[in-house]
């Protein structure tokens, strides 16, 4: 969905209605911007980043075990240490 809004004076810019509705923003709304690459993208703050941050990438860990992971990280690590110690 692409809406059209003028930069005023001010630079204040009215967010469209049809956007309004469809974030669920209301005046008084806290909205968070995020730049990167030539572009900005609005989002309503999370009112509770706990439940915001819930279940985000969950399919990231199927399929590997916790102790896999933990040991792949301490070979990393163990590594890392070696060659810092090497240079």
């Amino acid at each position: 969905m692409t809406e059209e809004a003028r930069l005023s004076k001010k630079h204040q810019v009215v967010i469209p209605r049809r956007i309004r509705k469809e974030l669920g923003l209301e005046a008084g709304d806290v909205v968070l911007f995020d730049i990167g690459n030539g572009r900005a993208f609005l989002k309503p703050k999370p009112r509770s980043y706990s439940r915001h941050m819930l279940g985000l990438h969950k399919d990231v860990w199927r399929g590997v075990p916790a102790e896999m992971y933990v040991e792949g990280e301490r070979e990393r690590w163990q590594l890392q240490k070696s060659h810092s110690k090497s240079s």
